[in-house]
């Protein structure tokens, strides 16, 4: 079978992104600890995912990147909290972004990710990015992503590309995609806190909380707030 690696955090997207080349690819799972507070959490999910999807996962430590970021995902300044008319509110998502943004991250990523492609001779490394997280996180852009796989036309002795079936998609059609692909979207983790259940209050948690009520699809998700 072809093989694949997906960079896998635990979260919604990727969850769902992964469930689609499930069937068609042998797929390995990376999932990254760069200090976040919801690491725990995130590998706990992760853990569960690839149990009952079958993959296999790698977790690796990024301790330099926990050291210069200033995101406050990964250090103590609080996670910024939001309501729903913030989410459609560009100013105001995007200084909520500015302030859980971590360096580089999905170029850091993407960049490991596929280290691991050429080893083992993937043809595909499988993301979440997203449309509607694209508007104020330009590594989640269609531009972001196709600059990538021509990097790898010109950077890889191999032919790597990298899929992102959500690229076009808001929070509910991805939660839609899921439901088409069975994807184990109960398992996901989104919660930037770290906290056992979902805070139901930070961003992530707030666009999540949209994406399945728009969608019209129970969310199973337990949230504190």
């Amino acid at each position: 079978m072809k093989k694949a690696i997906a960079v896998l955090s635990g979260g919604l997207d990727c969850t769902v992104a992964s469930s689609v080349y499930a069937k068609d690819y042998e797929i390995h799972a990376i999932t990254f600890n760069y200090g976040q507070k919801a690491f725990k959490r995130e590998l706990k999910a992760s853990k569960e995912i690839c149990k009952k999807m079958g993959f296999s996962h790698s977790v690796i430590d990024l301790d330099w990147l926990a050291k210069i970021s200033t995101s406050s995902l990964n250090t103590s300044e609080d996670i910024p909290e939001v309501d729903f008319n913030d989410l459609d509110d560009l100013e105001k998502s995007s200084e909520s972004a500015s302030r859980v943004w971590v360096p580089a991250r999905n170029t850091v990523f993407t960049s490991i990710a596929a280290s691991y492609a050429e080893s083992i001779g993937a043809e595909i490394i499988i993301v979440g990015w997203d449309k509607e997280e694209a508007n104020t996180f330009p590594d989640n852009s269609k531009e972001f992503l196709e600059s990538f796989n021509e990097l790898f036309k010109v950077g890889s002795p191999i032919d790597i590309e990298i899929k992102a079936p959500a690229i076009d998609l808001d929070k509910d059609e991805i939660v839609k995609l899921g439901a088409e692909f069975n994807a184990p979207m109960e398992l996901s983790y989104s919660c930037y806190k770290g906290t056992e259940n979902h805070c139901g209050v930070c961003e992530s948690c707030m666009r999540r909380k949209r994406g399945f009520k728009k969608a019209g699809i129970e969310d199973l998700t337990i949230y504190t707030k």
